[in-house]
Formats: C-alpha cells, structure tokens, sequence
C-alpha cells in the first residue's frame, strides 16, 4: 500500500489530537492515510492498554484511514537506537508515504519529544540504502525517503510554522478524539484525574483551532512545525 500520508503518534490519542482535522480533511480530498502508534499507552493512568486498543480503532473508523498499526514499544521507555529505528524503518519503506507527521518537537510528555526525534531520524535513514532491511516475507525492501516529515502541536502552544485550514472537519476531529472514552473527560467517570482529563483540556483542543483559525482568517487551523523552509511556486499560493 502506497500511502500519501503516514501519521506517527508515540501513544494511541497523539495523531488525533494534534492532527485529526488534517487528516479528515485529507481523507475527504481522496488521499491515503495510515497511522502508526509507537506504544500501546499502557502506562496512562486512566484505562487500560487493552481498552485503548479498541478506543483506537473506533477513532481510526471515524477518522476514515486506510488502516492503524500499534508498533508495540514500550510506553515510556522506549529509545531512539538502532532496534527501534530499523523497525520503524521497515514501516516506512512498507508504506512509502509522501509526507509524515509525527509528534511535537518539545512537549510536556517525554515520549513526545523521543517519538518526534525518533520518526524524524527514521525518515532520513530510511533513504539509505546501505541500510538493508526485509519485509515479512524475507524480501529486501527498497530505500524510501519521505518528502516531508511535518509535527503537529500538542500539549504546549509552540508557534507553528504552517497552519492548515481545517474549516468543517473539527467536528469528526473531535468525535475521534472522545472515542477514547476513558481518557478525557466524563461527567460519569469515576477514574483518577489527569492532566488532559479536565473539560477545560477538551475545550482547549476546540479554542486552539478556533484562534490559529482567527490568526489565519478562517474558522479553524491545525498549526504544524517544519524540518525545512516550506516552498511555493508563487505568492499567491499563500493564503
């Protein structure tokens, strides 16, 4: 399967928090899109790994992706070495895709931070072809390198170097972020208290597109930081 976009979360709940409306919208423009998640999340305090991996596929459904697949790392604990990195090679010369977004450069989870790092060295290695890697069936496969690795903004309020119109789909943004019931908020809940489990985080993720939407004059933006200058043909490509 050749993907256009191949989206990379260190933990199930990262892709569509940062990027879910991106990916809505690119699903209704006909692209490809897969998702990886690094970890099974198992070390969240609310839920289960068992119950975010039925939460996770719920969401995948809504989102509408050609497929979801969970890397097995550990939550936490995994590193950026060569065990890890030719893994997830292997997934990226499988799938090929044009673009990858993965998670934020800096933020206050410290798997975010690995996974961004980890998925952007991936990428560049994963061009090499003196690295040899092999499929499931025991073929060689051949060197990929992405176009693009782009990451999505999470939890702190990075400046984004580009912000993508993402007018009408924060809706089904939002119903895949809240298929992982047991991670935000629910006034039925009876689990412990998190950061990202208050209404006042849930309503952020809505505010945050509303006011990158207001600084870029449409009514919702999911904003993005860049490995390299983005570049256009003309100015007038700009928005």
């Amino acid at each position: 399967m050749k993907l256009d976009i191949l989206a990379i979360g260190a933990h199930p709940d990262d892709v569509e928090l940062g990027c879910g409306a991106t990916i809505a919208k690119e699903v209704a423009n006909s692209k490809i899109i897969g998702i990886i998640d690094l970890t099974q999340g198992e070390l969240g305090t609310r839920g289960t790994a068992e119950t975010r991996k039925v939460e996770a596929k719920k969401a995948a459904e809504i989102l509408k992706v050609a497929f979801r697949q969970n890397m097995g790392f550990a939550d936490g604990f995994f590193v950026n070495d060569a065990q890890h990195q030719l893994a997830l090679i292997k997934m990226v010369r499988k799938y090929r895709p044009e673009i990858v977004l993965c998670n934020a450069i800096d933020d206050r989870h410290i798997d975010h931070g690995k996974g961004s790092k980890l998925v952007s060295d991936v990428c560049f290695l994963s061009g090499l072809s003196k690295i040899e890697t092999t499929d499931d069936k025991g073929n060689v496969q051949a060197v990929w390198r992405p176009k693009v690795v782009y990451h999505y903004i999470q939890w702190k309020n990075l400046r984004p170097d580009i912000v993508v119109d993402v007018s009408g789909f924060m809706e089904t943004k939002m119903k895949a972020v809240l298929a992982y019931e047991t991670q935000f908020y629910s006034d039925k809940s009876k689990e412990p208290e998190t950061p990202i489990s208050s209404k006042n985080f849930t309503d952020s993720v809505v505010y945050r597109a509303r006011d990158l939407g207001r600084l870029i004059g449409v009514e919702a933006g999911e904003g993005f930081n860049v490995e390299r200058y983005p570049a256009v043909n003309s100015l007038f490509d700009l928005k």
